[in-house]
Parts: structure tokens; sequence; C-alpha cells
């Protein structure tokens, strides 16, 4: 029997754009979730039968949607939906992520935010009728799709209801690992602990549990996560929660959630990158011409590189200070290091985020003012998307500096030590879910201490070839043992047989 997989979130592998005469041009999807779960579905071959459905996002997407033709332009079956975009607009930037991401994240300005009145409650019932809309589209390619065994995959925190959207509509015809089908839901962001998750009025932050749960399995990059939500299950909905606990790092459950009658496990699959692919990428011409290109520029110095978002979870202005912090304190080092801080812009429709890429250019230009010299330039910082150049960057480093507040996992600390040519130094912050595999073999470090920060990149920048070499190894082996393959494998055999 063959294996079908229905695959749902909010951003999907191909997006358009309009060219000469109305023709549409497609691209490739950005972004850790989407290269993991394309990645993944490659590798089950061509027995599988995937179909991907997510929200049009451009007028050009919404042409595609409106005419539900995408099969000539991917190898992925891909379905967009045209949902409003006032409906979109509430349940993307308002709920998911004005609130959602704020509160998973434990980003919230508490004496000023969250704040829910009337307002929010009509963006609720938008990322409600969102939710429904790709449980009715689930549903119908679920009804209408061939034989085969069918495993649903809903990705992320825009889609918590869904899961049990889609079961309710499905009905009898779900069994999880014993029936027709079976439902998996996985978050790719940290989860808040019970204390901070309620903050949500009550009967959100139970609708959002309850959504989940009705998953047959809910995934997430990190034991820490997982036992999070098992904490706010049973704090907030009093479900029946029995817990197992990981024997170490790498995949498995933690637990069981009781709820509504329906048995959801709860388990942590983490995400790595596909070393082999990764490495080919990067022996391109337009990434070598880059290498060729920092390289010169930098001449001997030391390079240590950050690669992020203008993300406010990913702490970019501490990161820069705690740069500034090194030079100012450790005068040693000026002239012979530079900082390359590349940050491609992000969600730039919420003025939290637009204000924060200005405080990121404005202390990266106070940093090049206080210590550039006539022949050195301590900083370099490129706010754009800019995939080859990154690349590159990584290649050459000495020092990663990966200092998130908060993340799920975070693949450039992965991949940074794969692409390094001489191996690197990781500074790596204790709260990404990464440090759950690679604490071992990085400089760990409180991502709000910018003075420990300052001192770890100190002891990157001098440590011996030999440990550098030593150590780079070790996490590039650690990132390469759960590739999207292995990640996305994982929680399809945990669904049931698909064959």
């Amino acid at each position: 029997m063959n294996q079908r997989v229905l695959v749902a979130s909010n951003r999907g592998p191909v997006s358009y754009q309009f060219g000469g005469g109305g023709s549409l041009i497609p691209s490739r999807g950005g972004g850790g979730m989407i290269a993991g779960v394309t990645d993944g579905l490659a590798a089950l071959g061509p027995e599988a039968s995937a179909t991907w459905i997510c929200a049009a996002l451009s007028d050009a997407d919404r042409a595609v949607a409106r005419a539900r033709d995408t099969s000539d332009r991917v190898e992925i079956g891909v379905r967009m939906l045209d949902i409003a975009p006032d409906i979109f607009d509430r349940a993307y930037n308002r709920v998911a992520n004005s609130t959602l991401w704020f509160l998973l994240h434990q980003l919230f300005d508490t004496p000023n935010q969250p704040r829910f009145g009337r307002e929010f409650r009509r963006d609720w019932e938008s990322y409600l009728a969102y939710n429904e809309a790709f449980a009715d589209a689930l549903t119908g390619e679920a009804l209408t799709r061939g034989e085969g065994g069918l495993r649903v995959l809903i990705q992320d925190y825009h889609l918590c209801l869904a899961p049990r959207l889609l079961r309710d509509r499905l009905g009898g015809q779900l069994g999880g690992a014993s029936g027709e089908a079976g439902i998996g839901h996985f978050c790719h962001t940290p989860w808040a602990p019970p204390d901070y998750y309620r903050m949500l009025p009550d009967d959100v932050g139970r609708a959002l549990l309850d959504g989940i749960l009705g998953a047959d399995r809910a995934g997430f990059h990190a034991e820490r996560w997982a036992t999070a939500f098992l904490d706010c299950c049973t704090a907030v909905l009093g479900a029946d929660v029995t817990r197992t606990g990981l024997a170490g790092p790498g995949p498995g459950p933690v637990g069981r959630v009781t709820y509504r009658g329906h048995v959801t496990e709860v388990a942590v699959h983490p995400l790595g990158v596909d070393a082999a692919a990764l490495r080919e990428r990067a022996r391109a011409g337009d990434v070598r011409a880059h290498v060729g290109a920092l390289r010169r520029a930098a001449g001997d110095r030391k390079l240590i590189v950050r690669v992020d978002r203008t993300e406010l979870s990913k702490n970019i202005v501490r990161g820069l200070a705690a740069y500034r912090e090194l030079l100012a304190t450790r005068p040693q080092w000026r002239g012979r290091v530079v900082h390359l801080a590349f940050a491609y812009p992000s969600r730039s429709a919420l003025a939290e985020y637009r204000a924060y890429t200005d405080q990121v250019r404005e202390l990266a230009g106070q940093i090049s003012e206080e210590f550039r010299t006539a022949d050195w330039d301590p900083l370099v910082l490129e706010v754009k998307d800019d995939y080859p150049r990154s690349l590159a960057a990584c290649a050459l480093a000495d020092v990663l500096l990966v200092n998130p507040i908060r993340d799920g996992m975070n693949l450039v600390a992965q991949e940074g030590p794969v692409l390094s040519e001489r191996g690197c130094a990781l500074v790596l912050s204790r709260e990404a879910g990464a440090a759950a595999t690679l604490a071992a073999d990085a400089l760990l470090v409180n991502p709000y201490d910018v003075t420990e920060t300052a001192d770890a990149l100190h002891r990157a920048l001098e440590m011996p070839d030999a440990e550098r070499q030593r150590r780079g190894a070790a996490l590039a082996a650690t990132a390469a043992a759960d590739p999207p393959a292995r990640w996305l494998g994982g929680q399809l055999a945990s669904l049931g047989p698909g064959s």
C-alpha cells in the first residue's frame, strides 16, 4: 500500500511572482521548516504521494490558488488556499505573530502587552476561520485521494486548532496507528511554561491545547519544550498526563496525554541538516565567489559570523553589544577580528520588528564609528537576504555566534559547523533548542548576559586550532545525525504503517 502524506503549513514550498505578460514565476520557499519538510518528503521515494496545503501569500499566489494548478512547477503537489486578506492578516499578523509567537518565546513587555479586549476577540475569530479553512482543505484531500495509508503532518503555531478540527470532520475514519489515517502536529517554536502560558484568556489557552491534542502525535524539537507542553496540559486542561522522559538528547516519546477520550503521544524530534546537500550547495560558483571576496576583505583577521533574521527572539542587539564589549575590554583584538553580521529582514509588517531592525543598524553604526581605523572596519552588517553570501561566511567563520533569547531549535548553529572549512568555535545560547544536542562541544552562554557572551567570544577567538577543529568536527557530526529525512520519517512512522 502506497504512503499518502498531507502537509499543512502557513508558508509552502513554493511562492510566485508575476512575470511579463502575466506569467507566473515560481521560486522556492525559504526557512528551516520548509527546508526540513521538503527534504524529508523527497527522501520518501516515488511510491509516496505528497500534497502540501499552504496559504496564498501574494497576488500571484492567489492567482495560482484560484487556478489550483502547481503540478507543472514543483515536484510536490501544492494546493494554495485563497484566504480572504482581512482574515489572513488578523490570523497571521495579530494572533499568530503578535500573540502566539511572543507568548511561546516569552517575549512580551508585560507592563504593556498583551492586552486582550474586543479587538483581540475579533482577531481570534479570524484565527479560527483560518484554521477551519485548512481543516476543510485537508478533509477534502483526505476523502478524495486514492488508496494508501494516510498521514497528515500539520506544522507550527499558526495551525494549533487544525488537528482537532480535522479529527472532528473525519470522525470515525481516523484511528491513529491502527486506523486509516493518523494526524501529527509539529511545533517548531519553544513552548511556554504554564505560568507564562496562562497570560492567554482561559478559553483561548484551552482551545489551543485542545486543538493540538486532536493529533495522534505532538512533536517538538527539544525535550524542554515537550515537557512544558505536558505541564500546560496538566495545569490548564487538567488532562491525564503520563510522563516517560527521554534517555538521551535524541528523538523519542516523552509522554502521553489522554483528553476527551483520545490519546496523544508527545515526542521529541530534533531537526538536523542534510550535510551532503549543504556542502554540495556550498561548492557552487556563486558561493565560492563570495568566499573569495570575503577572504580578500578579511585578510588574515579572524572572523566572527552570525546569520539571522531581524527577529526579536534572535537577540542580535545583545550580540552586537557583546562584540562591542569584547573590543572595549580586550584591545588586543582591535584590528585582528571582523564581525560579519548578516541579518535578513523579518516581519516588516509589524512595528516592533521595524523598530528592532533600526536598533540593530544604529548599534552597528556606533561600533564602527567607535573602533574603526583607516585600514580596519570592525563590523560588516548586511540587512538583506543573500543566501550564497551567508553560506560563504559560515565556511570562513572562526567563531559562529548564535545567541537567541529562545529558539525552538536553530539550524544556523548546525549549518555553520557543517560548512566550516577549518572548524569553527560555536558560541551558543543555552536557550536554543539546539543546545540539547550541541552543548558538549559549544561554548554555552546566558543570552541576557552581555559580559558572559563577550568572554565566550574571547575564549573562542583564542582557542587553539586543534581544539577548535575537534569541537567543530564533533558539532558537524551531531548536526548531521538527524537529517530532515530521519526527522520526517520518524514522525510518519509514529503515525502508523505507511506501506
